[in-house]
């Protein structure tokens, strides 16, 4: 399915609320991405993705409608070198390789755009759908710190999953 990454604008909000609004996408998402999502919500995270130069955050853009998201956070001190990304998209698209080609696209957009070596995930060990799209992305799973996560009053394993500059 053709797909774009792009810039997020105000114009996404309520395809934002709309499609991010939805339990199943916060359950497997750390607590910073809220359920229920408002417009108020919305209104914060497309202020923040749309500062930084390079732009490191991105609508995933389905037939003209913000349907996702994908960003690049750079990290600081010693692991200055790495970058987590993250992701979300729509429950309509799941499952038919979008997200696996966004994160290939990011990457390389990634150590392009920024002084990086390592772009590494942290998806819980039951986000099985997530681990799949790193898989199938290139990322290698690095390591599994069991029951770290507390998510909706259940411990969860931390996967870590990255793929590296010159691999």
């Amino acid at each position: 399915m053709e797909f774009k990454l792009r810039k997020w604008t105000l114009d996404d909000i309520n395809s934002l609320v709309k499609y991010a609004n939805n339990k199943k996408i916060a359950a497997n998402l750390t607590d910073q991405f809220p359920h229920p999502y408002t417009l108020e919500n919305g209104k914060a995270f497309i202020e923040m993705a749309s500062k930084g130069n390079p732009i490191s955050i991105f609508a995933i853009e389905i037939n003209g409608e913000a349907v996702g998201g994908i960003g690049l956070h750079p990290q600081t001190d010693i692991h200055k070198k790495n970058a987590e990304l993250g992701y979300w998209l729509a429950e309509p698209y799941w499952g038919k390789g979008i997200v696996s080609n966004a994160v290939k696209e990011i990457v390389t957009y990634g150590f392009e755009n920024f002084d990086i070596d390592r772009i590494f995930a942290r998806p819980f060990g039951t986000n099985i759908g997530s681990q799949k799209v790193l898989e199938k992305a290139g990322f290698i799973l690095e390591g599994t710190f069991k029951n770290t996560l507390y998510k909706n009053g259940v411990y969860l394993d931390e996967l870590i999953y990255a793929v590296r500059k010159n691999n």
